[in-house]
């Protein structure tokens, strides 16, 4: 066999066994329904709480629907590395992953398609928030072309997130450490400006606030959305789509290795 075809080959089979490895998460969504509803459910229910009980928008001017549903849409995105470490850590917990290491098969198949069912998810959510957010009266007002453009950002977070996850349910080990993790996911969810402006805010609070990837991406996505943005004026705000593709590119430079390296260990 030549060495081009060995490469063709050796490609092949790290498809088909990636393919297999996603059909595989992916029939889990038939198999528990509920928990798939409750993922999708779950940051509607925080949009329309903030929207109609809390009121979003503090510190900006304009429609506080359109400021908040851009701001949901980011937050959802970093909130998926919960559904992505418990995953990983209960197949972990199961041995699962032990028994995929001892079949003949490529072994970077399993973070493959773990990544791959994952993004699939988070198309979904965001279709669903998308949905939600036009039945409340939000809209994008700068063409499809910015909206694409918009929802690439958005997904670009969600895989930083998800090799964030990955990364650390391996160090992790147990679902039980998850809780641990969700005591820091949700402060620094919070500590954006998803729900507020960070001229609403205290002085070194706000210029915290502003240089968070999610507020980055929350930030650009409204510019290219044409949503009120709430923007200070600031380095960081007036270079929000740049931050937008740096954090999260920086983040995946540093999680990818070190969640690959720490699935090689574990295969010793």
């Amino acid at each position: 066999m030549s060495t081009a075809t060995a490469g063709a080959g050796g490609i092949g089979w790290v498809l088909a066994d990636s393919w297999t490895m996603t059909r595989r998460e992916l029939a889990h969504w038939a198999r528990q329904p509920v928990q798939v509803v409750v993922g999708l459910a779950f940051p509607v229910m925080l949009l329309l709480m903030f929207n109609y009980l809390v009121g979003g928008g503090r510190g900006v001017e304009g429609d506080n629907t359109e400021f908040l549903v851009p701001g949901m849409l980011a937050l959802t995105m970093a909130f998926g590395l919960e559904g992505t470490m418990l995953a990983v850590t209960q197949d972990l917990g199961k041995g699962v992953v032990d028994r995929f290491r001892s079949m003949p098969m490529v072994s970077g198949a399993v973070l493959v398609g773990r990544s791959a069912a994952d993004m699939l998810q988070s198309v979904a959510a965001l279709a669903v928030m998308t949905g939600v957010g036009f039945a409340l009266g939000w809209r994008w007002h700068n063409g499809p072309a910015a909206a694409l453009a918009g929802l690439g950002l958005l997904l670009l977070l969600r895989f930083a997130m998800l090799w964030i996850g990955i990364h650390l349910a391996m160090v992790a080990g147990r679902p039980e450490m998850v809780q641990a993790v969700q005591i820091l996911v949700w402060p620094v969810g919070f500590l954006s400006n998803v729900f507020a402006s960070p001229e609403s805010m205290p002085g070194r609070l706000g210029t915290v606030v502003e240089w968070n990837p999610m507020s980055a991406t929350a930030t650009a996505v409204r510019g290219l959305f044409g949503n009120p943005g709430g923007a200070t004026g600031s380095w960081a705000a007036e270079h929000a789509e740049l931050l937008a593709v740096i954090w999260p590119v920086a983040l995946i430079a540093v999680f990818l290795p070190l969640a690959v390296r720490r699935f090689v260990r574990l295969s010793h």
